[in-house]
């Protein structure tokens, strides 16, 4: 899933600049509303996989053409008035299916801004495994818009620009593991309200509470430091996210987004801990743990440990160890060396 990192943003000033307003698709774009165009457009491209945000002052209508092979799976982050997709009317957190090789006929009737995700079908079973449902290809072969659960629907509306902007800022220092990752986190923001509109998982027996969170304990182990997606692990064990979220709180009384939230705030803990802070930054070190909200990271880490990062950052385990080194480099005083 991983691939090389590209994230660019550009400023329009035309509705002619939304013609490439999904990444990878070719878009006929309409001026609708009266007035000077302004707007912008970012993408992000993670091999294959890409996420677009677009937003613009006045009315358009958009036109996806039927010859793009690819599954689209949109959110509108927001808009001033009505907006609809087909037949379907949409309200900001709302999550539309464009299935491949589909006609797509969108109409905004005033400023808005969105948010898309493009993929091959044929990724589709690897990125969704664990929900029955959605790891079928045939599941995504309808257009469809799924009504946005509040809670989970606004919470993706931030998130997606947040991602988008602090992968700009530090897309040449992520590892393939980090860029799979945040292909995740994108993944798993968009397709939230799907998940949540799914029945039970009824597919039979599973493994006790104590027994799945030891697999994930396996996994996690196995990953090292490199940050780990709840989906990864759905994925690897063939699990929904509920039946992972029950197993936790039966264990643990914490879901798998906080278990996995204080895991990475220990890795980070440790990190900072061992590191020279004329070589390092928290901002780094976050971002490669998977946090972009540093000041929602900052509180969730003094919450745990009751200090902020900057005071662990070069904290009791450098000092130890730039003495033993300092030791190290000075010359045997006199009458201590025998030979």
């Amino acid at each position: 899933m991983s691939g090389h990192l590209a994230v660019n943003t550009s400023s329009l000033d035309s509705f002619e600049g939304l013609h490439n307003a999904i990444k990878g698709s070719h878009v006929e774009v309409t001026q609708l509303g009266r007035g000077k165009f302004r707007g912008s457009l970012s993408h992000v491209g993670i091999g294959d996989f890409s996420l677009s945000i677009g937003s613009f002052s006045v009315g358009v209508r958009t036109q996806r053409v039927s010859t793009d092979d690819k599954l689209v799976i949109g959110m509108l982050l927001n808009a001033d008035d009505r907006v609809t997709h087909w037949s379907f009317d949409m309200r900001p957190a709302d999550v539309l299916i464009m299935p491949p090789s589909t006609e797509h006929d969108g109409i905004f009737h005033g400023a808005a801004a969105y948010a898309a995700i493009r993929l091959d079908l044929a990724e589709v079973p690897s990125l969704f495994r664990g929900e029955a449902r959605l790891s079928d290809p045939a599941a995504w072969l309808n257009k469809n818009v799924y009504q946005a659960d509040p809670s989970i629907g606004m919470a993706a509306t931030r998130r997606l620009p947040l991602i988008i902007s602090r992968l700009a800022r530090q897309q040449t220092a992520l590892s393939d593991t980090v860029a799979d990752f945040w292909k995740r986190s994108i993944i798993d923001a968009v397709s939230g309200t799907i998940v949540q509109s799914l029945p039970p998982d009824t597919r039979g027996l599973l493994p006790s509470a104590t027994q799945l969170v030891g697999k994930v304990d396996e996994y996690l182990e196995a990953a090292g430091l490199r940050p780990v997606h709840v989906s990864e692990i759905c994925a690897h064990l063939n699990v929904s996210r509920r039946t992972l979220h029950r197993a936790f709180y039966d264990v643990f009384g914490l879901g798998p987004i906080s278990f996995l939230r204080h895991k990475r705030l220990c890795a980070i803990h440790s990190v900072l801990r061992e590191s020279d802070p004329a070589a390092v930054t928290v901002a780094q070190v976050a971002i490669r743990h998977g946090f972009i909200e540093l000041g929602r990271f900052s509180h969730y880490y003094h919450s745990l440990f009751g200090e902020y990062p900057s005071e662990t950052l070069g904290g009791r385990g450098f000092r130890a160890r730039k003495t033993i080194d300092k030791n190290l480099s000075e010359p045997d005083p006199v009458g201590i060396n025998t030979n």
